[in-house]
């Protein structure tokens, strides 16, 4: 091997298996075919964007991990660099969200009102890798723009929980939260405006370090011991309530003159829609924990929690500002984006067996076999494909024993074999 090249993948990015690209490619045909039988339109972006675009603060924390790309020819002087904008110009998306409000603000004139959006593409974040996380991975994203009520919420949960319960999915949950409740928890129990995102950043841990960890870090960063005690004290309230509405209710009382009651009504519908509507099992749970971390979401915000993997799966909410950020006009926005890898990482997992449609078989030829015959066989299998049929032509190996338990292994389970006279 040469020097200094590499037979491994760049770290955090993946070759594919043909028994993971075949669930990938199923996964993904299941997802579209859902989803445009909600209405959705398939679309596509470019991996990359204007380097302001993706830096825009609106992308939160994954700003911080943007793979950027050099400028080009004579464009790239890095000596006469003297700040990074000098030799760069543009990087690879990091989601599909930020492209798509770029896309709708420059196609709005040609483009249905409201707008029903579906993207599936590669991102990258030059992330720490762990299982179900990597540098590339492929997002899946269903997005409303134009629609201000909360029907477009509703109808995401919907498709999005649809698409799961067709890959097997089932007894998952689906949290709901609103960052303007977020806003009314902190501002009631007396953070100023200027601590909110550190705030919702030690919230985002209560998963990992349970409600006395995320009281004992705010502490640790200096906030008012009553302050940081009141804070904790509106999250113990809704302990024992597992009705949606129960919980929004609640809350709601300690909160009135913080939060408009629009808010809990719009969450207290979008609850009993999707509870009547649902066709797939899974439970919608309203969770105040509930941050998200990007900073370009301005209201009802979900995610889908899967107890087999441990984390979230999926998620999204509502970005009514940030079309505005591209086209200088309010255009009201909120999407959805399953967790593709960590879907197909379930599903390797428990040897998913993809559904056949017609019957697999394989082929083996002689390799002393004259052309001619070679020629009618190929004859052959082709009617079968018309028949519906998956037909592999190969030679045969000389262990044809290990050969076929390969080929068993990716689905073939009858062979016909041709041998020269």
């Amino acid at each position: 091997m040469a020097k200094g090249l590499s037979k491994k993948p760049v770290n955090g990015m993946k070759d594919i298996m043909p028994r993971e690209m075949e669930i990938r490619d199923y996964v993904t045909k299941v997802i579209k075919d859902t989803y445009r039988s909600f209405g959705y339109t398939p679309i596509e972006t470019p991996a990359m964007e204007n380097i302001a675009n993706l830096s825009g603060k609106l992308g939160g924390e994954n700003e911080k991990l943007i793979f950027k790309v050099l400028k080009r020819g004579e464009k790239l002087k890095i000596k006469e660099a003297e700040e990074e904008s000098d030799v760069v110009d543009y990087g690879l998306r990091y989601d599909l969200t930020v492209p798509l409000s770029r896309y709708y603000a420059a196609n709005a004139n040609d483009l249905i009102k409201p707008f029903k959006a579906l993207q599936i593409g590669s991102v990258w974040r030059a992330d720490r890798p762990q299982r179900g996380r990597y540098r590339q991975f492929t997002q899946c994203d269903i997005d409303i723009l134009g629609e201000p009520g909360n029907t477009a919420e509703i109808e995401l949960i919907l498709a999005t929980t649809t698409t799961l319960s067709k890959l097997g999915f089932e007894n998952f949950e689906v949290r709901i939260n609103e960052r303007r409740i977020l806003k009314a928890m902190a501002e009631k129990s007396g953070f100023n405006q200027e601590s909110l995102d550190e705030v919702y950043i030690i919230l985002d841990k209560m998963d990992k370090i349970g409600l006395e960890g995320v009281k004992d870090e705010l502490l640790g960063k200096g906030y008012d011991e009553e302050v940081v005690n009141s804070y904790i004290n509106l999250f113990t309230i809704l302990e024992g309530k597992s009705d949606i509405n129960e919980s929004i209710s609640a809350l709601y009382a300690q909160l009135e003159g913080f939060l408009d009651e629009n808010v809990k009504k719009s969450l207290e519908e979008i609850g009993e829609a999707v509870n009547s509507l649902k066709t797939a099992k899974f439970d919608l749970v309203f969770d105040p924990t509930l941050v998200r971390g990007m900073s370009y979401y301005t209201g009802t915000i979900f995610e889908i929690a899967i107890p087999e993997f441990g984390g979230s799966c999926g998620g999204g909410g509502r970005y009514d500002e940030m079309v505005k950020r591209f086209a200088g006009i309010d255009v009201p926005a909120c999407g959805f984006s399953i967790g593709f890898e960590r879907i197909i990482l379930l599903l390797l997992e428990r040897d998913f067996k993809i559904p056949e449609s017609g019957e697999k078989v394989a082929y083996l030829i002689d390799k002393k076999l004259p052309f001619d015959k070679y020629i009618d066989i190929m004859r052959e299998a082709d009617k079968k494909r018309d028949e519906g049929q998956t037909i592999l032509v190969c030679k045969m190996n000389k262990n044809k024993k290990f050969q076929k338990d390969q080929l068993r292994e990716a689905g073939y389970e009858n062979f016909k074999e041709f041998f020269a006279d």
